[in-house]
């Protein structure tokens, strides 16, 4: 069975990507923590199959792999009668891994200030500072760009880009954003995997 690695609060937004990958290709796996906090991303046990001593880390085998985006495209390239992740029409992948490249690259005032802690209950919304607002400001303006005006599924079928960007748009209050892109986050949501995501928090 696949074994997939990720921090044991369940708040790593790469982790839920990997996490909703797997379930949404419905690939049988096994969920296992890693204390960060602890330091146990660190054990040499651990460090022989993460190259970058992160999570998540996924295990085929005697096959381990980090990073999440290399683990989302190996799942589709290894696994190719399961659901497709990421979109099948070249153009249109190229254009989610764009966008999943700038969500994880960019926005660095935004992420710091509401973190994953923020999103899932744990800390206070608080209001942003100047340099958080922009990159607010900088968020908005490309999802709706590339958010369709029916509210609908980035690319017409479902794809990890989707959880990725409203993971993203959920930083903000549904105040600090327009009523589209507060609708499409919250229906992106309601995805069945992450929804089984946040249940593994409760744990």
């Amino acid at each position: 069975m696949l074994k997939l690695y990720v921090d044991q609060d369940f708040l790593s937004p790469y982790a839920m990507a990997a996490f909703a990958a797997l379930t949404e290709k419905g690939l049988p796996f096994e969920a296992l923590t890693r204390d960060l906090a602890a330091g146990q991303q660190f054990e040499p046990a651990y460090r022989e199959q993460s190259l970058t001593s992160r999570v998540p880390t996924l295990v085929d085998g005697d096959f381990a792999l980090s990073e999440s985006s290399a683990i989302i495209e190996y799942l589709e390239d290894a696994y190719p009668d399961t659901l497709r992740v990421l979109p099948v029409d070249l153009k249109a992948r190229a254009r989610a891994r764009q966008l999943q490249a700038w969500l994880r690259s960019d926005l660095l005032p935004l992420r710091d200030e509401r973190s994953t802690e923020t999103v899932f209950g744990r800390k206070p919304v608080l209001p942003l500072g100047e340099a958080a607002r922009k990159a607010a400001d900088k968020l908005i303006a490309v999802a709706e760009a590339v958010v369709p005006a029916d509210g609908g599924n980035l690319f017409g079928d479902w794809c990890v880009a989707d959880a990725e960007l409203a993971l993203l748009l959920k930083r903000l209050t549904a105040e600090e954003m327009p009523p589209r892109l507060s609708a499409y986050a919250e229906r992106q949501w309601l995805r069945p995997s992450l929804v089984a995501w946040r249940a593994r928090q409760a744990r």
